[in-house]
C-alpha cells in the first residue's frame, strides 16, 4: 500500500526540482473527464518545455523535448504517469512513458464496477472477479510516434488550418497478480481480457481547426491489438481481431485557459454463437470459453458520450 501509494504521489514530488534554464518554459492543466457510462477520472499534469536542436528554420525552430508528470484518480482506480516527447523536426515527434498504479472495485447503481482484479473462471466456465483493493500493481510502458500536419504551414491563414496526425506505439502492460502467461485481468471497468504482453495501438485523426468559440472539430480512429497471444484458442474466441473506436470530437473554447470537448464513440463488438446462454445465471459465460461467430464475428455499436473539461494554469 505505501509503495503504490508513494507512486501516485511522485510526480509532485518532482514539481520542486524544475530547474529554471533560460528557455525552460513549464505549464500545467487540470482535467476532468465524464461520460454517459458510470466513470470519472481527474487528472493533473505538470509539464516542462525545454528547446532542443532547434534551427533557424521552419522545420527546426520549434523543436523540443517535453517531459508531462501526471498524477489521475478514478472512483475505481490512482495512477502516476510519466511521458517524455521529442520533436526533432516541425511534423514528427517520439514519445515514451510509463504508467503505474493501483485500483478497487465497487458497486455503483447495483453493478459492480471493477478496477482491479484477475478475471477467473470457475468449472463451469463462469467469470468472476479475484481482487482486493491495492493487492496488485498495474503497470505499462510504450515508445510511440506521431506524424502530424498542418495545411496552414503551407497555406498560412487562421481559416487554413486542417490538420491530420497520426500516432502508433507498442506497449507492454501487466498486474503483478498475473504471471506471464497468467490469468487476464480488469483495468478501470475495461472487459478484463487484459494479459500481461506486447500490444499495439494507433490512431488517426483528421480535423479543422477554427478562431471562433467552436474551434475544432475532428474524427478520430483508434486501434488496438494485442500482439502476443497468450490462449491457443485466440481465433476462436476472436482475440487476434483487431479493435476499433471511432470518436467525432467537438472542442469547444470557452477562454484562453477553459475549454470542453464533447466526443461521441463508437466501437466494435465481436459476435459470439453461444454468449447468452448463461443469461439467466446472472454472471456472464468467461470470454475464453466463448465461441466467436465467423459468419459475422464483429459488429458496430454506440460506445458513450464523453466530455473532457481542461483548465490550464
Amino acid at each position: 500500500m505505501k509503495k503504490i501509494t508513494f507512486l501516485f504521489l511522485l510526480p509532485f514530488f518532482a514539481l520542486p526540482l524544475a530547474a529554471q534554464e533560460e528557455g525552460v518554459t513549464t505549464s500545467s492543466e487540470l482535467v476532468l473527464q465524464v461520460s454517459s457510462l458510470p466513470e470519472a477520472k481527474l487528472g493533473y499534469t505538470y509539464s516542462f518545455r525545454f528547446p532542443f536542436l532547434q534551427g533557424n528554420n521552419p522545420l527546426t525552430e520549434g523543436n523540443n523535448l517535453k517531459l508531462h508528470l501526471t498524477a489521475e484518480a478514478s472512483p475505481v482506480s490512482l495512477n502516476g504517469i510519466a511521458k517524455a516527447a521529442l520533436t526533432p523536426i516541425a511534423f514528427l515527434e517520439f514519445s515514451a512513458g510509463a504508467r503505474a498504479g493501483a485500483g478497487w472495485n465497487i458497486n455503483l447503481f447495483g453493478g459492480d464496477v471493477y478496477g482491479n482484479g484477475l478475471n477467473e473462471k470457475d468449472d463451469r466456465g463462469i467469470s468472476y472477479i479475484d481482487g482486493s483493493p491495492f493487492d496488485a500493481l498495474l503497470w505499462k510502458t510504450w515508445l510511440g510516434g506521431t506524424f502530424q500536419f498542418d495545411l496552414a504551414a503551407l497555406i498560412p491563414g487562421n481559416w487554413n488550418h486542417v490538420v491530420f496526425l497520426t500516432y502508433h506505439e507498442i506497449n507492454i502492460h501487466g498486474n503483478t497478480r498475473a504471471s506471464a502467461e497468467g490469468a487476464p485481468w480488469y483495468y478501470e471497468a475495461d472487459d478484463g481480457e487484459n494479459f500481461n504482453t506486447f500490444n499495439y495501438y494507433g490512431n488517426i485523426v483528421l480535423g479543422y481547426q477554427m478562431p471562433i468559440f467552436l474551434d475544432m472539430i475532428a474524427f478520430l480512429a483508434e486501434m488496438d491489438y494485442t500482439i502476443h497471444q497468450h490462449e491457443e484458442n485466440c481465433d476462436t474466441i476472436g482475440l487476434d481481431l483487431m479493435r476499433w473506436r471511432f470518436s467525432a470530437i467537438l472542442n469547444f473554447s470557452v477562454t484562453e485557459k477553459f475549454s470542453i470537448a464533447v466526443i461521441t464513440q463508437f466501437r466494435t463488438r465481436r459476435n459470439f454463437n453461444n454468449f447468452d446462454e448463461h443469461q439467466d445465471e446472472k454472471p456472464f459465460l468467461h470470454f475464453t470459453e466463448r465461441i466467436l461467430d465467423t459468419s459475422d464475428p464483429l459488429r458496430l455499436e454506440f460506445y458513450r458520450v464523453a466530455g473532457i473539461l481542461t483548465y490550464k494554469f
